[in-house]
């Protein structure tokens, strides 16, 4: 049976700022992105987070309808969180303002009720809801949702401008991340979580200290250098499609809502096809790279690339 990817993290609006000056609004947040681009891989996915009975937060949930996600919790009285955005050379920085605001407007016991009523399939999240105190309610959420025989998948996604104590933030990703089913992490998650010079080398040492801890499936990227994948053992890796980049925003996410899509939808002999799953999530991520702000492809868009 085909199963379904929840997705719980943050929504929330980036305003990139534009050479002159003024900010234009992208529908974000990874978690956000990735529920997109799993169900633009074909995946059954759903949202589990409550979104603004705002503006935006009508638009947000427009445009997870016009992708094929199901909505979650209801809709918040808070407002929709904000990221101002600074893109150099490609490259995104972010500001946040996450107080008082709509996706963390519900309770560990609302989203394990949800995950109770319906089959088991894979719970992912990740990003800003692991910088404290918000990780005790994600903890809370993985071991009761382990508990019901769901898979952990986890993108590490740190923000570390965001974080009031940095050592207590990386000591609340790293509970949770031990905790990962299955996991993804960038160069810079694993610079910051403590590992020495990350690179494609070094990505089986890396591994191994994850593969310690439970996770069978490990995707670790490494910007321009390409990316690195271990599915239940098998391995393999791949240097970065060639293309024009516009941004890179949404790049992560749609890498790992791709391989999120492609296991659930061929559950059978994921190891086998490590490579092929690979090469189309990375070529997934260069497509969005080539659009502004996160537009993650249609899987027949993959395909005829």
């Amino acid at each position: 049976m085909r199963k379904s990817i929840w997705v719980l993290g943050e929504a929330l609006m980036d305003c990139v700022a534009q050479p002159d000056g003024s900010l234009r609004p992208f529908m974000g947040g990874s978690p956000f992105n990735l529920a997109r681009a799993a169900a633009l891989r074909g995946a059954e996915v759903g949202y589990l987070n409550p979104m603004s009975a705002d503006r935006f937060g009508g638009q947000m949930r427009e445009q997870l309808a016009r992708d094929g996600v199901k909505p979650g919790l209801p809709a918040s009285r808070l407002p929709t969180s904000l990221a101002v955005v600074q893109v150099t050379h490609g490259q995104p920085s972010y500001g946040f303002y996450r107080e008082g605001i709509a996706d963390r407007d519900y309770t560990p016991e609302q989203v394990l009720a949800m995950l109770a009523s319906t089959s088991t399939g894979v719970l992912h999240t990740g990003s800003l809801l692991l910088v404290p105190p918000e990780h005790e309610k994600v903890l809370t959420i993985l071991k009761g949702a382990k508990a019901l025989g769901w898979t952990i998948s986890v993108d590490i996604n740190l923000r570390p401008k965001l974080a009031a104590d940095l050592p207590a933030y990386v000591k609340a990703v790293k509970q949770v991340a031990a905790l990962a089913d299955w996991l993804k992490a960038s160069d810079e998650d694993l610079e910051i979580i403590g590992f020495a010079a990350p690179s494609r080398a070094t990505a089986p040492e890396i591994a191994r200290h994850f593969s310690a801890q439970g996770a069978s499936r490990i995707a670790l990227t490494f910007g321009g250098e390409g990316a690195w994948l271990q599915v239940d053992g098998l391995v393999a890796e791949q240097d970065v499609p060639t293309i024009t980049v516009l941004d890179t925003v949404g790049a992560g996410d749609t890498f790992w809502g791709n391989c999120l899509g492609d296991w659930v939808l061929h559950p059978e002999g994921a190891a086998g096809r490590v490579a092929t799953t690979l090469q189309q999530a990375m070529l997934a991520a260069a497509i969005n790279c080539t659009r502004a702000g996160c537009q993650p492809p249609t899987y027949a868009e993959v395909q005829a690339a």
